[in-house]
């Protein structure tokens, strides 16, 4: 099946120049969003995943469903100020400033094995930060799969320099 096909490029958003990605067609296509699923999960299978991480927001919905199809638990990497108990927070550079995500801090036991899930890389701050912090909690990250690459902004590069293999479904060049 031709993953690439299901995703919509949407020109000038959010901002004049950027062409934005959008999976939400991939999402709604059945065949297409389990392929995806399936693909996310194949090279991490066979490595004993006790828990999926999944950035917010679609890293949820893929997150959810790859832990589903793998057997293991789900663990949700949100924005500050999201979730109800204890947390543990991550800083991370925006392009005009700094935001922080945050996970319950009793979510990953240390040396718990974590798969990270995000629908998308781009220049990997945000998933660097949930690196740290899964690293932070004691967990160990096995890899990090997501459906797009956007390789020209080096993402995937940051996460493999932190010792994290990258996992991704289609790459799209340019921004």
């Amino acid at each position: 099946m031709d993953l690439k096909s299901l995703v919509r490029t949407i020109p000038d958003y959010p901002k004049p120049g950027i062409l934005f990605r959008d999976i939400t067609t991939l999402l709604g296509h059945a065949e297409g969003f389990r392929e995806a699923i399936k693909g996310l999960a194949a090279p991490f299978a066979s490595q004993r995943i006790a828990a999926v991480a999944g950035i917010e927001a679609r890293g949820f919905i893929l997150g959810g469903a790859v832990a589903a199809h793998l057997g293991t638990g789900f663990v949700p990497i949100r924005k500050k100020g999201k979730l109800p108990g204890k947390t543990i927070g991550q800083d991370y550079t925006l392009e005009y400033g700094v935001d922080v995500i945050e996970m319950h801090e009793d979510a990953i036991d240390p040396g718990k094995r974590v798969l990270l899930i995000d629908d998308l890389i781009a220049t990997g701050g945000t998933a660097e930060a949930a690196a740290k912090l899964i690293r932070k909690s004691g967990g160990e990250i096995v890899g990090a799969a997501f459906v797009i690459d956007l390789p020209d902004l080096g993402g995937a590069a940051r996460l493999k320099a932190l010792g994290i293999a990258c996992h991704m479904l289609l790459a799209f060049e340019g921004h």
